[in-house]
């Protein structure tokens, strides 16, 4: 990779790393349903009307705004509602990787090769030591490890739609997700809470949307999607381990989280083990086009 696209997929990492912290921002103005509803609803309109036409069939799009839009960013946000910290969020979350194997195997037929397994062990250690300190906090820990677990699954369906435009593909994702989150957050949160959180939009709260729809998910899944098509994901994918480390050093800078020293561990036995699976992967890298970020 040329020094100028090195630099892209560090600047999309640091997006997605940083991304976690607006998203505790945004959680502090909106209920999780609402935020997610709105997020996915910016991203998609009014850029839907200028993508053009869908490139793959409706059912994985739909499959995708389903299991990716609704049920992974509701659990995630759900989860960091319930107190699980931003930057520990980043890291926890890179356990899709494991369910990406394990899916891909499953519903793909792909044979992981032992490398491979090797490093899905190693990861899931990782997932596990973290696990070991949640205490009171550990329903919120697994709500994300939920969020973790549509994201695999979602990397299954996006590998069988195959798109050539991974921002289209986002933009109509988006579109197709925003009504079911619409009618989620009217269910469970009701109008009652959702049109007070509307009436207290402030600038920070505007201010953390605009990250999160634009910043985050268009702009950084188009660059993304660019520099995959260019250099191929075995040669991209890993910078994603660099998301953790911009949300966790974020998290820490601006909202004083702690690190704590289990937790780098941890963080360095799920990356070590996700940089292992991926080393000299043909076919299973190919699931995993759309696995970072937030």
């Amino acid at each position: 990779m040329r020094p100028r696209d090195i630099a892209l997929a560090v600047a999309v990492a640091a997006v997605w790393g940083v991304n976690f912290v607006v998203i505790e921002t945004g959680l502090d103005h909106f209920p999780p349903l609402l935020f997610s509803a709105l997020r996915f609803g910016l991203a998609a309109f009014p850029a839907v009307l200028f993508v053009g036409r869908p490139q793959v069939p409706w059912r994985w799009i739909a499959a995708v705004a389903l299991i990716l839009g609704v049920v992974k960013f509701s659990l995630l946000f759900a989860g960091m509602a319930a107190g699980m910290p931003a930057g520990l969020s980043s890291l926890v979350l890179q356990s899709q990787a494991i369910f990406t194997m394990l899916f891909a195997t499953i519903f793909l037929r792909e044979r992981p090769r032992p490398v491979q397994i090797a490093g899905l062990v190693v990861a899931a250690a990782g997932v596990a030591l973290v696990a070991t300190r949640m205490g009171a906090g550990l329903p919120a820990f697994l709500l994300v490890i939920g969020a973790a677990v549509a994201w695999g699954l979602s990397n299954v369906a996006t590998r069988k739609a195959s798109p050539p435009d991974t921002l289209r593909f986002m933009v109509w994702v988006s579109a197709l997700a925003t009504g079911p989150l619409i009618a989620l957050t009217l269910l469970i949160d009701g109008p009652a809470a959702d049109l007070a959180a509307l009436r207290g939009v402030d600038l920070e709260s505007i201010a953390a949307l605009l990250y999160i729809a634009l910043l985050s998910t268009l702009g950084g899944f188009g660059v993304w999607g660019y520099l995959i098509r260019k250099h191929g994901a075995a040669t991209v994918a890993p910078f994603s381990m660099l998301v953790p480390f911009f949300g966790i050093a974020s998290a820490a800078l601006i909202l004083g989280e702690p690190v704590h020293a289990v937790d780098l561990f941890g963080g360095v036995l799920v990356a070590g083990g996700v940089l292992l699976g991926l080393a000299r992967s043909r076919p299973v890298v190919k699931t995993q086009v759309v696995r970072v970020g937030a």
